[in-house]
């Protein structure tokens, strides 16, 4: 049932009198409300752009991001019905599952709302006592959420939303704005679906639970400088062209275990990691007494190599087990994700690779 406590006064004799609630039944008002303030959608939001267009043509309301780095397609009921707007939103969630750094660094940066960098405005709402040049997200897009927004929910989008949620673990939810007048002053209060902080809470938890403590995701971007033949020989994996293609690899430490991936094909090896991130010019092969990008490759490491940003780094694997890319183990449900290196949480996609590569669960 909808959390709904209302908006309530205390009278002069200290009662409570609730005060009547009317429809707010101008969508396009209620827009503009929760573009001011994204916030009240339970937690703080920043607003990447609105009416974005997709690739099919529809206009998405509103897109936003969390401090996590996890997409919120926003989606306002209007006069759609409940299979309209309940298709239409998980229509939109299916596209920007698939949205990478750089996509939602241009849409931000192309919203005429918005005057600064993707970086500074990221930092500017959820790390504003920064005083470094503005990161961005440490991570970007692991997770998404759907939110309908309407002045009214009927029965049937309310059926059809906890469907999805509750038997198939959709997140999607919808909340409710009420409008109210007293006195002269208006009043907004919210009533959502579900309760938004119990998903919350469900969620981390599951996420706290779910890793094993050592299995990471790599992402293998080859290309006409990084080269498959190169990292299996040599034992690497390797990021690069950008800040935030590179900072995710902080977190694979030595020792731990690292499945890659790669882009459209999938799965391609596993092994243990031996040297934690590294400039390429500074990965040492030859027991430590020569440079890699020194070495023979087929592909080209030393790409920028005088910008910090820009250049190569290098993690060191001792591959367990690897494949050509035409052997890429995959199938539909498996994870994947744009970011260099994240914890592999998804304990399906695990099972599937201990048995194709023939690692234990440790």
């Amino acid at each position: 049932m909808p959390i709904d406590l209302g908006l309530w006064r205390i009278r002069d004799d200290d009662e409570f009198e609730r005060v009547s609630s009317n429809r707010l039944d101008k969508e396009d008002r209620l827009e503009k409300f929760l573009l001011q303030d994204p916030n009240v959608l339970g937690q703080p939001l920043l607003v990447i752009d609105r009416q974005i267009t997709t690739l099919d043509g529809k206009r998405l309301d509103i897109l936003a991001i969390d401090s996590d780095g996890d997409l919120h397609v926003i989606e306002l009921k209007r006069d759609q019905t409940p299979r309209e707007v309940t298709a239409q939103t998980m229509d939109y969630a299916s596209w920007a599952s698939n949205l990478g750094y750089e996509d939602i660094k241009r849409h931000y940066e192309d919203s005429a709302e918005n005057t600064d960098s993707f970086e500074a405005g990221f930092d500017a709402k959820f790390r504003p006592s920064n005083d470094d040049t503005p990161k961005g997200p440490d991570e970007i897009n692991n997770q998404h959420y759907l939110t309908i927004v309407a002045s009214e929910l009927d029965g049937s989008t309310q059926r059809i939303i906890e469907y999805l949620s509750e038997e198939f673990e959709v997140p999607i939810n919808a909340v409710r704005f009420n409008y109210y007048q007293e006195d002269g002053r208006e009043y907004i209060a919210r009533s959502w679906l579900n309760d938004p902080h119990e998903i919350e809470d469900e969620e981390t938890e599951q996420e706290q639970e779910s890793w094993n403590g050592h299995d990471f995701y790599g992402n293998f971007g080859a290309n006409s400088y990084r080269k498959w033949s190169d990292a299996r020989e040599y034992g690497f994996i390797t990021g690069g062209g950008g800040e935030w293609y590179h900072r995710t690899m902080d977190k694979a430490t030595e020792g731990s275990r690292i499945f890659v991936y790669h882009p459209g094909d999938g799965y391609i090896g596993v092994g243990t990691v031996t040297q934690e991130k590294t400039p390429a010019d500074e990965f040492m092969i030859e027991d430590g007494n020569k440079p890699i990008t020194e070495a023979q490759l087929e592909g080209d490491l030393s790409q920028n190599k005088d910008d910090p940003d820009l250049r190569e780094y290098l993690i060191g694997v001792d591959w367990i087990e690897t494949v050509d890319m035409n052997d890429a183990i995959w199938e539909k449900g498996m994870y994947a994700n744009q970011n260099t290196v994240t914890r592999l949480k998804d304990q399906q996609t695990l099972d599937r690779l201990y048995d194709e590569f023939g690692v234990s669960a440790l």
